[in-house]
């Protein structure tokens, strides 16, 4: 990870799916265990859909807030 990903996660929308338009950092954690679980896809997305899960998981949301 670096710092350029964690702007990149608050500012970058979903493009697809039911969530199209959200922002990465304000998917719900279910939805994000879904990837988890089915497959994030590839590409950037993918890489920023995988980091925002960790950071979930991990009790790490909040860092973003200063970002925001």
């Amino acid at each position: 990870m670096n710092p350029e990903d964690l702007l990149k996660l608050v500012k970058t929308e979903m493009p697809f799916g039911k969530h199209k338009g959200t922002r990465i950092a304000d998917l719900q954690s279910n939805y994000l265990a879904w990837f988890a679980r089915e497959g994030f896809p590839k590409g950037e997305i993918g890489r920023l859909l995988a980091l925002m899960h960790e950071m979930d998981i991990n009790g790490l949301r909040e860092l973003l807030r200063p970002l925001r």
